[in-house]
């Protein structure tokens, strides 16, 4: 009844037609879970709230022979997390509608979990 209930109250709002769009590479990440699908799951769910964002819904599939894609549906836009473990990479994509979200907060969350050596990142200003 929660979800329900947030659900209800994100259609009440309304966001103007810009936002932020964050880009971020990780690389060399030391993390195991990169091929836990439930880990990965988590990961974009905590990483996507850090930003102040509303998660509706989160959703994943794990690839054979590896790898995970985790999407998060925001009320204020959406995030997708997608791993490479034979690479030990990771892509995020977090675009958030508005200016009460703030996508770069997702960063620490995601460095803490995954450990990457690297840390590329755009972040593009849309609408």
């Amino acid at each position: 009844m929660e979800i329900l209930e947030t659900i209800i109250q994100t259609q009440e709002i309304h966001y103007p037609a810009r936002g932020e769009h964050l880009l971020v590479t990780l690389k060399n990440c030391a993390a195991n879970i990169l091929d836990c699908e439930e880990s990965l799951r988590s990961l974009a769910y905590d990483a996507a709230t850090a930003t102040g964002a509303t998660v509706l819904e989160v959703c994943s599939h794990k690839f054979q022979p590896q790898g995970v894609t985790a999407l998060t549906v925001l009320a204020e836009s959406h995030a997708s997390l997608h791993t490479y473990p034979e690479s030990n990479l990771v892509f995020w994509d977090c675009f958030t509608c508005g200016t009460t979200c703030k996508p770069e907060l997702s960063i620490a969350i995601l460095a803490e979990a995954l450990q990457p050596q690297t840390i590329e990142k755009q972040l593009i200003q849309r609408g």
